[in-house]
């Protein structure tokens, strides 16, 4: 048997099959650009990589972002947006299939940019970022300005310049890059920079923060809609002013600082007052003040002249109290004299007696009255402490006997109590109405609440209650007729209730 021909082609594996692809594919398209819409996107990967899928009406390819161009990319790739990507297409041979390993992102055209923009501001608006509660009144006069702009820029220029005019300050400059990959975080660490400086530390807190940049286009502001700008501006301890763009341009840090400022040259002038204004109505209040001032003195000055004259003259007021002192003094030598024998004869009278026998006859006499006093004292605490004592023990020995006789007596007392409220409960039933109405009575009333004893009583259309066992219904007289087997009294012609 012969061998069967074998074809004329040349044999793989499928490792070097898959090599060749790779080879092929990825020399035939080093660079392409791709616009689709971003499928499968769920989040970076615990590696740092991105995956997920460019798609279409007709096709789909899928797409990986590695870790170190995810973090350059300046629009990273969200859930159904349309972008243009730039990248190499290359193979996996693990899953047999072409990717595109992309090397940078941009949303494919304004009208994406503007879908994305209006869904993030939706996002961060449910958050309560941008709302009014949140917002902090600007300082009148802030000692220390911060500044977040590029340091090379006529924005900051125009900005010294006006704070320079208006009232100059110490101001700090953050520098950033206001445009490109990075320009958003590093706008968001200046702020949170600025926030981090201590007050009192070596270098000053600013009062009042300026985030500024000057007009372009929507893909040139795009830092400051990034959502870690918004974010960082919501979060700001210091009053922040958002001056991005000309008038017309409006970015989300607009709606998540607490003022928003026109133009960077607007900023610098709501952030400070007019020094030469300020001047002014300082020196406008001074004047007035010293004004008040000297009137005020010159009106008490003429109160203080009237009462003076109303006022007797000094000599007229001091000449009797004068003439009294000089009678006194008259008479104070000799009333000393005669106070001074007074007491010297006293003192010569008590003398006599104060011999030291004598003394010491009073000292014994008064120390034996206090030991006298002593002894008694102590016989009697001895005697009211053993009587209260006596006491105690008999007022315990007759609480004892009264606690054993009190539980008895309450309970004779509660059955007869008990006994006494169930006969006049029996009596009240007895006598009570209800039992009359429970066998089938009626009781009625007229419209003040009275109760109708009798039918000449009540008058064709007066307003009636009747109240049966279980409860009351309205009624209204009739004028004719009478219920079956009713008998009308003579001269009466009141009808039926019924009627």
């Amino acid at each position: 048997m012969t061998d069967a021909p074998r074809p004329n082609l040349p044999e793989f594996s499928v490792t070097e099959l898959s090599a060749a692809l790779k080879r092929t594919v990825e020399e035939t398209f080093p660079y392409v650009r791709v616009r689709g819409e971003v499928s499968g996107f769920r989040g970076v990967h615990s590696s740092g990589h991105a995956y997920f899928a460019l798609k279409d009406e007709g096709a789909r390819i899928e797409a990986v972002v590695w870790k170190g161009v995810y973090g350059r990319l300046r629009f990273k790739p969200e859930e159904g947006l349309e972008v243009v990507a730039t990248g190499r297409l290359t193979t996996y041979p693990g899953s047999s299939k072409y990717q595109i390993v992309i090397e940078s992102i941009e949303p494919a055209g304004a009208g994406a940019l503007m879908a994305l923009l209006e869904q993030r501001k939706a996002m961060l608006a449910s958050e309560g970022l941008f709302d009014p509660a949140r917002k902090q009144l600007l300082p009148f006069l802030p000692r220390v300005i911060g500044v977040v702009t590029s340091p090379t820029g006529a924005v900051i220029r125009d900005i010294l310049h006006r704070l320079a005019d208006r009232c100059p300050c110490h101001v700090l400059v953050w520098p950033v890059r206001v445009q490109g990959e990075t320009s958003a975080a590093e706008v968001a660490a200046a702020i949170a920079g600025f926030n981090a400086l201590k007050a009192g530390g070596p270098i000053p807190r600013p009062d009042v923060l300026i985030v500024a940049r000057g007009g372009g286009s929507l893909e040139d502001l795009w830092s400051f809609n990034e959502e870690i700008v918004v974010r960082a501006a919501a979060a700001s301890d210091i009053p922040l002013i958002s001056a991005v763009g000309h008038e017309t341009d409006t970015t989300l840090i607009d709606f998540a600082a607490d003022v928003r400022a026109p133009t960077p040259t607007g900023a610098a002038e709501m952030a400070v007052p007019v020094r030469a204004e300020l001047l002014a109505q300082v020196a406008d209040r001074g004047s007035r003040l010293v004004g008040a001032l000297v009137r005020l003195v010159q009106r008490r000055r003429d109160l203080l002249r009237g009462a003076a004259r109303a006022l007797p003259r000094a000599e007229a007021l001091l000449a009797g109290p004068r003439q009294r002192l000089d009678a006194v003094a008259d008479r104070l030598p000799r009333a000393l004299t005669a106070n001074n024998q007074i007491h010297r004869g006293a003192f010569l009278r008590v003398a006599g007696r104060l011999t030291p026998r004598a003394l010491a006859w009073r000292i014994g006499r008064d120390r034996d009255r206090i030991e006298a006093f002593a002894r008694r004292l102590s016989t009697a605490r001895t005697t009211q402490l053993r009587d209260a004592r006596q006491r105690l023990a008999h007022d315990r020995q007759r609480l004892a006997t009264l606690g054993a006789r009190l539980g008895p007596a309450l309970a004779r007392a509660l059955a007869a109590k008990r006994e006494r409220l169930a006969g006049r409960t029996a009596l009240l039933d007895a006598l009570s109405y209800h039992a009359v109405l429970a066998r089938g009575f009626a009781l009625v009333r007229d419209a003040e609440g009275r109760a109708v004893r009798t039918a000449a009583a009540i008058k064709a259309g007066d307003r009636l209650e009747i109240e049966f066992a279980d409860g009351r219904a309205p009624a209204v007289a009739g004028g004719g007729g009478r219920p079956a087997g009713a008998r009308r009294r003579s001269g009466s012609g009141q009808g039926s209730l019924f009627d």
